[in-house]
């Protein structure tokens, strides 16, 4: 079975911001995780109750502050007997992987 690192190995993306010049980025292992689940979750964006990760918090830390992608944290509540409130998480910068490179 692979590792999070040998699934999501480096990887370079494309990123725009309004106003702007588009810039690449490369994550690899939970970080590309992470920013491929927030690609994947569109406007929904991603919590860690929905999609569970050790340390989203982290991962969103470093994408913002690494890599000055924009990720807009919503708080929300939630019910049960833990209740209290989580993180979501929605992607705002425009983020495209960018094209393979024939070695």
């Amino acid at each position: 079975m692979k590792t999070i690192s040998q699934r999501f190995n480096n990887k370079t993306f494309w990123v725009t911001d309004p106003g702007k010049k588009p810039r690449q980025i490369m994550v690899g292992g939970r970080i590309h995780w992470a920013l491929a689940s927030l690609i994947a979750a569109g406007d929904d964006g991603c919590t860690p109750i929905d999609t569970p990760g050790p340390r989203w918090s982290h991962y969103v830390w470093v994408l913002r502050h690494e890599h000055s992608v924009c990720i807009e944290t919503i708080n929300e509540q939630h019910g049960g007997p833990f209740s209290g409130t989580h993180a979501r998480y929605v992607l705002r910068s425009v983020v495209e992987p960018a094209p393979e490179v024939a070695a």
